[in-house]
Parts: C-alpha cells; structure tokens; sequence
C-alpha cells in the first residue's frame, strides 16, 4: 500500500466531545433489536439479551455498536416510526448506563428515532438511506452536530433487490456521495463518514466491481466503512448459508483493509479484530 495515499484523509470523529482516531481500523457490532433479521444470530428480543451480546461484543474488541430497530434485508417489512423507536431507545438507555465507555451508533433512516436515540445516549447515526427516505434528516444531523454515516443506496429495503442497474458502479456511487457531502457540508455536518452500501441495491457483480475499485472513494478524503458480514455476496457466491460465510467474510474484510477502509461493521467481532491486528502488523513491518 502506498502510504502516501491516505496522507489527506480525515481520521478522527467528535463524538459529543470525544475525539476519535480511525487511522487504526475499528471494528463496529451489530445488534439488532429485529425478530426478522437475515442472521438470526444477530436479533436480540429483549433489553437483557441486548446487554449480554454489547457485552461480549466489547469483550471482543467493539469500537462501536450499532442498534437497529428496522430490518434493511431484501424485502424486510414495514415496522412503523413509533416501533422502531419504542425497540431502539430503551436499549440504547440501558447500554450507555451499563457499559458508558461504548460508542454507540443508531442505524435508523429516521430522522425522529435518530434524535431519539441521540438523547437517550447514542453518539452517531448510521443512515443506509444517506437521506433519501426522510428529507428531515440532513438538518437534523446538523442541528445536533453527531458523526453521520452516509450510505449509498438506490429505493428501500422494500424494492432495492429489483433488478439494480449501473453502468459504471463507482463513479455513480462516487457521484452520489459527491453531492450529498456538499449538502451536508453546507449544512455545517463536520464528521461523515462514507458507506458504499455492499448489498444494498447492487448484485454480486456490482459489489465485487465496487470493492475491486474502492479505493477511488479515497478522493473524498473521509473515512470509510464497510459491511460484508455474512451478506449474501459471500454466501450465495460460495454456495452457502449465512450461517456458514464468517471464512469469506473474514477474506473480504481483508481485502478491504488492505484497500483503506477505517470501520468494520460486523456480526464477529472477535474474528474482524482478528484481521485488524494482522493486516496492521504486516503493514507496519
């Protein structure tokens, strides 16, 4: 890797006055407060099993966790503003008594539940809509002056599988996120951190395209995460189950790392801060 590559990039976050430094790869946790999640080990139905998943994921090396109250897979169903809420904040409330050191993140498209969830404790939003599902959103970012994770996506978790169409996946991908940091920046957002969106509105061909080239995001200068997790362009193209895709997971990842990316967004913590130690180990030789 060319270590003048990443000589400009932004690698620190305020994070409600605590600063950040990504310039070593962080790993972020799921928990999923869904009964429909596409890996079932992910859900976690009640405010105890939230605090004993933070509480392994932390022990595994978490950075950050992420709550989410709304299913993104393929054709995942409607959960209403008020549910979503009602699952998120009670376990965003009893994380930060129980563990105040982690950093949380609220994976949520909703304006209303990201402030929600800001107040109760969380300290960024995680938006896969990047702001296309709820136009609130982007004043809402700026107004309480929290890291925000744009996303790239094309419709809803409802229709975004539907025959998704590119002719160049990273330069449109690059052109959305162009536009929408200029938007934000003139908001008076100061922490974005990009997402390319693996699996959300892209075939196998499209994700493998995109992270072939995805240190042309780089232009940007901002951090990047990445979510391969057990997604279904590691278990459909090895001929698995979600189950089964940690090894190609952790291969991905890899490959991710060696490419720039700053967060990992994962189901196995333990096995992401792995690849983390690793790879920065080979780098710094």
């Amino acid at each position: 890797m060319d270590k003048d590559t990443f000589l400009n990039r932004k690698t620190t976050l305020n994070l409600k006055g605590q600063l950040l430094d990504l310039s070593t790869p962080s790993v972020m946790g799921i928990v999923n407060i869904t009964p429909d999640s596409f890996f079932s080990d992910s859900r976690n139905a009640t405010v105890d099993m939230a605090l004993q998943k933070t509480d392994k994921l932390l022990q595994e090396g978490a950075k950050f966790i992420d709550i989410g109250g709304y299913s993104s897979r393929p054709g995942a169903a409607e959960v209403s503003t008020a549910e979503e809420t009602d699952r998120v904040v009670p376990v965003i409330e009893a994380i930060s008594k129980a563990f105040p050191a982690a950093i949380l993140s609220i994976d949520t498209f909703r304006a209303s539940v990201a402030e929600h969830s800001i107040t109760a404790g969380a300290h960024l939003i995680n938006d896969i809509s990047g702001g296309e599902l709820d136009q609130t959103m982007f004043d809402m970012v700026a107004r309480l002056q929290v890291p925000y994770i744009l996303m790239h996506m094309k419709g809803t978790p409802q229709t975004m599988h539907k025959d998704p169409f590119y002719e160049d996946i990273t330069l449109e991908v690059a052109s959305y996120f162009e536009k929408k940091i200029v938007a934000l920046k003139a908001l008076g957002v100061k922490d974005i951190i990009l997402d390319p969106g693996f699996g959300f509105a892209k075939n196998a061909t499209h994700n493998y395209k995109l992270l072939q080239e995805m240190s042309d995001l780089h232009i940007f200068g901002l951090p990047l995460l990445v979510g391969f997790s057990r997604k279904a362009m590691v278990y459909k193209t090895l001929g698995t189950t979600p189950e089964k895709a940690l090894n190609g997971t952790t291969v991905l990842n890899t490959i991710a790392l060696l490419k720039g990316a700053n967060i990992f967004r994962v189901h196995d913590v333990k096995e992401a801060a792995e690849c983390v130690a690793l790879v920065q180990k080979m780098q710094q030789a």
